[in-house]
């Protein structure tokens, strides 16, 4: 981003009544913010040249006073398996992050970022390798389905925000993304069709709750014991599971979705029966589905599994009553492990 933009105020990352009180300030009739709305979030333009519905007078105080900020594609990796796309995309401030599009019997989903790295330590996992550089704006994660709806041609009709960073560390901007991206006047997308996912950040759970959004909560919990899980999750040591388990009841009262937790199985760490009936007892009475994900080999960590493993897993919890799936691999051949393909382009 030039020195003169940043400056000036990312409009992308504005609600439509920000704009509208902006636009009175200019003397402009209050309407104009509505126009403009439209062609960021509907046409989506990348200049306000575009407006051709606005005068030139109009535009030029537009462009005096904001900037709509765009990313650039740094890499694009095409499965040869499936149609998983992968993008590495490159910030105004020349960080860079990366979004997954996905093709699924229900049309495309988009796995976004949230923040350039992670501060929350998972051992094995690559987004936190790199180091945590800062949060993304609203405007950023917005514009990682714009542009890659742009790039791709297709349309995006369902949202997970679990790509690099976690997102209730970043809670005010991915509020503010998710409330741009419902907005009736733009993109209109029902937050029935957002996941989100956290490690485990407690009291944002509870304030997640009281929005009712209708969101799906993914819950990162990957073990059943504080001891196993503080080990490899950090935050397990300030948010125990017990406390997690508590704010996840309050999440489902309040909103009446069924929760998702994700287990990463970890061969000898928490792949066992003796996890397996825990995580039974822990989610006794509860609405929730458990995703066994078979964990993406990095190079840092010496930790393995395979679908033989995940699968025996889910035939323990399912004889225990428990809903599980095994998470169905996509994009394998294209650096899938989340924050690989950022870490191995800024080494």
């Amino acid at each position: 981003m030039t020195e003169e933009n940043q400056k000036k105020v990312d409009i992308l990352s504005l609600s439509l009544k920000e704009i509208e009180d902006i636009i009175l300030l200019l003397g402009e009739k209050k309407f104009r913010a509505k126009q403009i709305w439209q062609w960021l979030h509907i046409k989506k333009v990348r200049n306000f040249d575009k407006m051709s519905n606005l005068s030139a007078q109009f535009r030029n105080k537009l462009s005096n006073a904001f900037c709509i900020k765009s990313l650039i594609i740094s890499k694009r990796l095409a499965s040869d398996i499936d149609n998983t796309v992968k993008y590495l995309y490159e910030l105004p401030d020349g960080n860079h992050i990366e979004t997954v599009l996905m093709e699924y019997n229900h049309g495309y989903s988009l796995c976004v970022s949230t923040q350039v790295g992670c501060k929350m330590g998972c051992k094995f996992c690559a987004s936190t390798i790199a180091g945590f550089k800062r949060n993304l704006e609203p405007s950023e994660i917005l514009l990682q389905i714009y542009e890659t709806e742009r790039d791709s041609g297709k349309k995006v009709s369902s949202i997970v925000l679990m790509g690099i960073g976690e997102p209730l560390d970043n809670f005010e901007n991915v509020i503010k993304f998710l409330e741009i991206l419902s907005d009736k006047d733009g993109s209109n997308m029902s937050l029935r069709h957002v996941s989100l996912s956290t490690c485990g950040i407690v009291p944002r759970i509870y304030d997640l709750a009281d929005k009712n959004y209708g969101l799906t909560l993914s819950i990162s919990l990957h073990a059943t014991t504080n001891a196993t899980r503080g080990e490899i999750m950090p935050v397990n040591n300030k948010y125990n599971i017990n406390e997690l388990i508590t704010a996840c009841k309050y999440y489902l009262r309040k909103t009446g979705r069924r929760i998702s937790f994700e287990y990463a199985l970890i061969n000898g760490v928490n792949d066992s029966m003796e996890q397996a009936v825990q995580l039974s007892k822990l989610l006794r009475g509860m609405q929730s589905h458990v995703n066994i994900i078979p964990i993406n080999k990095i190079k840092e960590h010496k930790f393995t599994s395979d679908r033989k493993s995940a699968k025996r897993f889910q035939e323990y919890l399912i004889d225990l009553g428990v809903n599980a799936t095994v998470r169905r691999t996509l994009g394998s051949d294209i650096d899938a492990a989340c924050g690989q393909l950022r870490r191995d382009y800024e080494i």
